[in-house]
């Protein structure tokens, strides 16, 4: 783990991180599994083994700890990128950025019994989605997301945000085709890995978005 200018963390930031990750997937796993309404800060403290105070210190409200893994995920995209190597073409590029982090989990169980669970866990994060507090903390959250993206893109192909639009259309570009790509892996009947719909709507971009 590193920050944005590829340090290593100290382990004091370390733990601070590992400790917001804990927070965002204990509210996301209890939510999904209880329902929106029946979970509390409190009840997510508990499952995160820290204290309401902890919490407080990490997220203002809930639906800010459901988007904190969601932001943090997109942030690494643009850490990614600037890490990738500098004579590969931008499209490549911010394309394998954006895959290598919805990429499964190694070792991931793909037994009949564990994609039941996934389309039962899929249905609860839908039904988390509709939450208006939590649409409204991803909306400012990809508002962040997309400007160190462009901010990263302005780097690579040596130009300024503040001066040339082009790093922020194809970052608010990216950004759609990645919230594109969830919302219909979230819909998708059977379920279709969410690497394959991503992927399709990057190179669709790319192409210039012909109509099919």
């Amino acid at each position: 783990m590193a920050t944005g200018d590829g340090a290593p963390l100290g382990l004091r930031e370390r733990k601070k991180q590992e400790t917001r990750a804990a927070l965002s997937w204990a509210t996301i796993r209890l939510s999904v599994e209880r329902g929106w309404d029946a979970v509390t800060v409190e009840d997510i403290a508990a499952e995160a083994n820290v204290s309401v105070r902890t919490f407080r210190n990490y997220f203002s409200s809930k639906a800010e700890a459901v988007v904190a893994r969601h932001i943090d995920r997109m942030l690494h995209v643009a850490d990614d990128l600037r890490a990738r190597p500098a004579d590969e073409p931008l499209p490549e590029a911010v394309t394998h950025a954006v895959l290598a982090r919805f990429a499964p989990e190694p070792g991931a169980d793909r037994s009949p019994r564990s994609r039941e669970f996934l389309s039962q866990w899929v249905k609860g994060i839908r039904l988390m989605l509709t939450e208006p507090d939590v649409q409204g903390e991803f909306f400012k959250a990809d508002l962040v997301v997309q400007r160190e993206l462009a901010t990263a893109i302005a780097e690579r192909i040596g130009t300024d945000v503040a001066r040339d639009i082009y790093p922020s259309l194809v970052a608010a570009a990216t950004g759609a085709a990645a919230t594109v790509a969830m919302d219909h892996w979230l819909r998708s009947d059977p379920t279709v890995p969410i690497g394959v719909i991503l992927s399709d709507a990057l190179d669709r971009i790319w192409a210039g978005l012909p109509v099919p």
